[in-house]
C-alpha cells in the first residue's frame, strides 16, 4: 500500500495476524437503544450472496431517514427511544426474513448431495419457466417488496 499510495497517511504496518470469521446470519438483539440506532453491518450481518447485505443496508439507512424526518416535522425529540423503535419495528422482520432467505440459499448451493441438487435444478428449472413467480424473487432481492422507504422509490422524503 505505501508503494501505491506513499506516506500520505504515515507508515502502514501489520498490527495483528490475519484472522478470518465464518460467514453466518448474525443479528443484533435490538437495533435501537436511547440516542442509538444500528443500520447495515452493525445490525445485521448475512451471507454476501447478491449483495443483499449492501441492499439491506441502504433500506435501513432510508428507513432510518424517513422516521427521523417524519418525527422531526412532528415537533418530536428524534433520538427518542420511542421514535427509534418506529425504525426497528419497520426493519426488523424484513432483515430477519432476508437473512433466512440468504442463509437457506447458502447452504442449498454451497453443497454437491445428489437429492439435492435435482431438487435445486428443478426449482430453478420452474421459476425460469414461471415469468411472475421470477419477477417475485427480482423484486424481493432488489429490495422493492413490502414497505420500501420512499427514498429508494426515489421520492423525497
Amino acid at each position: 500500500m505505501e508503494q501505491r499510495f506513499g506516506l500520505k497517511l504515515g507508515e502502514i504496518h501489520v498490527a495483528d495476524r490475519p484472522r478470518a470469521w465464518p460467514l453466518g446470519l448474525t443479528l443484533a438483539r435490538a437495533f435501537v437503544a436511547p440516542r442509538i440506532a444500528l443500520a447495515g453491518d452493525a445490525a445485521h450481518g448475512i451471507h454476501p450472496i447478491a449483495g443483499q447485505g449492501l441492499n439491506l443496508g441502504f433500506k435501513d439507512v432510508a428507513a432510518l431517514a424517513e422516521v427521523v424526518v417524519e418525527a422531526d416535522r412532528l415537533g418530536q425529540d428524534i433520538g427518542a427511544l420511542d421514535v427509534l423503535e418506529r425504525y426497528q419495528q419497520w426493519r426488523r422482520f424484513d432483515t430477519l426474513q432476508m437473512g433466512i432467505t440468504t442463509d437457506v440459499l447458502n447452504r442449498l448451493f454451497s453443497n454437491d448431495i445428489g437429492p439435492l441438487r435435482a431438487v435445486r435444478d428443478v426449482g430453478l428449472g420452474l421459476v425460469e419457466r414461471m415469468p411472475r413467480l421470477k419477477d417475485f424473487f427480482i423484486r424481493q432481492a432488489s429490495g422493492l417488496s413490502g414497505d420500501t422507504p420512499k427514498l429508494l422509490k426515489g421520492e423525497a422524503i
